[in-house]
């Protein structure tokens, strides 16, 4: 799937899922920096990052999954679409069933003023932690936006309930 040109900023991720006998649970990473340090319901986030130029959709995402959490997944690809977010960015996301475990997480890091008005500047992960979440804990986790691709994960694996 190529980028099309679009006014909107895109990026596309990875949600990997597992089967725990008949209960689906989700991988998701916790944003790092200052802004997100005390927020846990409704932080929560897809790893995903923008699109490079002339990237496809799919390996954005897992160019971006590696370049978050340290891992490369080999498992197959299964688009879920897209949606866009309540700030107006469009997420592409594809779902990889594999298990892996969020304790090797090594993400890359990003640099900001901080304090801010400081002069100093600080890098920060940009996932501070990751984590497996059965789904219903997942929908309270998860940023607001990216919730959908929840229900479009339990469609395709014809579980209306994440069971």
């Amino acid at each position: 799937m190529a980028v099309r040109a679009s006014s909107k900023i895109q990026s596309a991720g990875l949600l990997l899922f597992r089967q725990r006998g008949k209960d689906v649970q989700v991988l998701l990473g916790h944003p790092g920096g200052p802004f997100w340090s005390r927020k846990d319901h409704g932080a929560w986030t897809i790893p995903k990052g923008l699109i490079g130029p002339g990237e496809s959709l799919l390996s954005a995402a897992q160019r971006e999954f590696a370049e978050e959490t340290g891992y490369r997944p080999d498992g197959k690809a299964i688009a879920l679409g897209s949606a866009q977010q309540p700030g107006g960015k469009v997420v592409h996301v594809w779902a990889i069933e594999e298990d892996w475990d969020p304790a090797d997480l090594r993400s890359n890091t990003f640099e900001m003023e901080w304090p801010p008005r400081s002069g100093r500047r600080q890098s920060f992960p940009e996932l501070d932690r990751a984590s497996w979440f059965g789904v219903a804990e997942a929908r309270l986790k998860i940023l607001k936006g990216q919730a959908v691709f929840l229900d479009y994960l339990l469609e395709i694996l014809g579980r209306a309930d994440g069971s």
